[in-house]
């Protein structure tokens, strides 16, 4: 009988407890699972990864002392880009998603996933490279990853006007809607019109869908 490959994995998450309780889950999840290490921010990532036995996928945290997920995954993705980040967080915000994504995570959960979302999350990001949930579909990241640029046929039916794309560049920034709304010198409910509009014209569901629409289809500035 064939043994399944293991899987290497690390921590990093300034909660001990939560971390503990993490591997628990994992340990359920599947016996192919191995922790490597466990990390309480991306200094001591730095300390502890050895980069002749690097984790396959490292879970993450956001908000963390001295190192923060944000400068973490930066960091790898300069040292070690070929690691697989899932964020494990309690931090759900849209601007802090889109921040991540754009960073290159390839799943994000929350901190209270159940043991069957967390295998399935494990399971996608080490076979296929993503996981997301409806909140972020798959396949729109999947061609945003692949570098997949060809432009949706739903804008040639309904093209973006000169406002829409002035609140979709906006969108991809980490202004909250009210924001958008002062920097446009317009309402918060015209704001909310252009935003169902989008929502409409490109057959998405959130403002992560209008950010991954924006990237795949090089539609705004990515320097932040």
């Amino acid at each position: 009988m064939l043994t399944q490959p293991t899987v290497n994995l690390a921590l990093v998450d300034d909660h001990k407890l939560f971390r503990k309780g993490l591997i628990s889950l994992i340990e359920l999840v599947s016996t192919k699972y191995h922790i490597l290490f466990e990390a309480d921010n991306g200094i001591d990532l730095q300390q502890k990864i050895d980069p002749k036995k690097l984790p396959d996928i490292i879970l993450m945290d956001v908000n963390m002392p001295k190192m923060d997920g944000f400068a973490s995954v930066e960091w790898l993705t300069e040292k070690y880009p070929s690691i697989k980040v899932l964020v494990v967080s309690m931090v759900e915000k849209e601007e802090t998603i889109v921040r991540m994504l754009k960073l290159g995570v390839k799943g994000y959960l929350c901190k209270d996933v159940e043991p069957k979302e967390l295998g399935e999350a494990l399971e996608a990001v080490n076979n296929k490279g993503y996981y997301y949930t409806d909140f972020i579909t798959g396949k729109l990241v999947h061609s945003l990853q692949n570098g997949n640029a060809e432009k949706q046929k739903e804008l040639e039916i309904n093209p973006i006007n000169n406002q829409e794309k002035q609140f979709l560049e906006l969108a991809c920034s980490e202004l909250t809607y009210a924001e958008i709304a002062d920097k446009m010198c317009l309402s918060p409910k015209t704001i909310d019109g252009y935003r169902n509009s989008l929502f409409e014209k490109l057959k998405v569901k959130s403002r992560v869908g209008l950010v991954l629409f924006a990237i795949k289809n090089r539609m705004v500035n990515w320097d932040f």
